[in-house]
């Protein structure tokens, strides 16, 4: 890569800096590697901090409208304190951990449509400038992957994926925002069940999965959202049957009587149910309201046999891609007016 970011906050002739991450994803909870790069510009430097940011692409609700604007959900000092030499080449290699409920950008190596980033800021003679962003790409851990394949294999289809900003109730919820994955139901539950929406939420010990049917209205009675909240820890992985494990939480919200969504954002607590616990193979269960966003249309559809395919093939995932580059250039384009106005 080239260095691409010139440093408005110190002028013309000042350093450049290029953060470069390691080709692999990364996952929620795991290290994440790279390099920062700089070089020096016309006169030696004294570098006071490099920074970096992790930024994700939320949306929030208002009341009459929906808005969306990048939020820094994690910030991790990498180096300072040293003097970059006159057109001089410095490189800083850093390994950072992600939080553990870092939304998850692709399935199947298929983009979901979900923009994560790292910003890197430099800190140099009292200035700042946001400089470098990337795009950060971050698999599904083990349980998630299980439980999104059994879904899969049972016929659920992906419809959707987004970052809503607000909190889930009842919860050890740390991150300011949560991630919804909606999906469609197969046939045999296409009577009670117009959609429901996955929302995972990781910790060291395990992860709470928690899942909002949008149950159809009967003949006599109108639709409603019902929400429970299951608990499986990360080594059960292979101790259990998901299919089994999945189709019996579905099971569970279909006969659900369910609370009703209240009106104020962001997800909420309404009622809590003992947990249930099955002997170590089944997890926790509880029950609580909630009230959601809706998504952000179709991006990847039809999780099938536990593989994402996209509408139309490879289309949809190059319009994805498409739509994420955009995000990052419009990104690009405000630091660049940032960093004009300090001048």
């Amino acid at each position: 890569m080239v260095f691409k970011k010139l440093l408005g906050a110190v002028g013309v002739g000042g350093p450049s800096v290029d953060t470069v991450l390691d080709g692999t994803a990364a996952v929620p909870g795991g290290p994440l590697s790279g390099r920062v790069r700089l070089r020096g510009g016309r006169t030696d430097l004294e570098i006071e901090q490099i920074t970096l940011d992790l930024v994700a692409r939320v949306e929030a609700e208002g009341q009459d409208e929906e808005s969306e604007g990048m939020v820094v959900f994690d910030r991790v000092t990498v180096a300072g304190g040293f003097t970059l030499a006159e057109e001089s080449e410095h490189t800083i290699p850093f390994t950072l951990t992600l939080p553990w409920e870092t939304p998850v950008t692709e399935l199947y190596g298929q983009p979901l449509g979900v923009v994560l980033g790292v910003r890197t800021e430099l800190v140099v003679s009292g200035a700042r400038d946001k400089g470098d962003l990337d795009q950060l790409s971050v698999s599904p851990l083990p349980v998630q992957e299980a439980v999104l394949e059994a879904l899969g294999q049972l016929g659920w289809g992906f419809r959707s994926a987004d970052l809503e900003l607000g909190r889930v109730n009842g919860t050890d919820q740390r991150l300011p925002f949560y991630q919804e994955l909606e999906l469609t139901p197969p046939a045999h539950y296409a009577h009670a069940l117009n959609e429901i929406e996955v929302t995972f939420l990781a910790t060291a010990g395990g992860m709470d999965v928690v899942i909002e049917a949008d149950k159809r209205g009967g003949l006599f009675s109108g639709g409603h959202d019902t929400l429970h909240r299951f608990t499986v820890s990360h080594h059960n992985v292979q101790h259990l049957d998901w299919n089994a494990e999945v189709d019996r939480w579905i099971k569970q919200l279909v006969d659900s009587r369910g609370a009703r969504p209240g009106h104020y954002g962001g997800h909420y607590g309404e009622q809590h149910h003992g947990g249930q616990h099955h002997g170590g193979q089944h997890g926790d269960h509880h029950s609580d309201g909630h009230r959601s966003g809706p998504g952000t249309g179709a991006v990847v559809a039809g999780v099938a046999a536990g593989v994402a395919v996209g509408v139309v093939g490879g289309v949809v995932a190059a319009e994805v891609v498409d739509e994420i580059g955009d995000a990052f250039e419009g990104e690009e384009e405000d630091a660049g007016e940032d960093a004009g106005g300090d001048e």
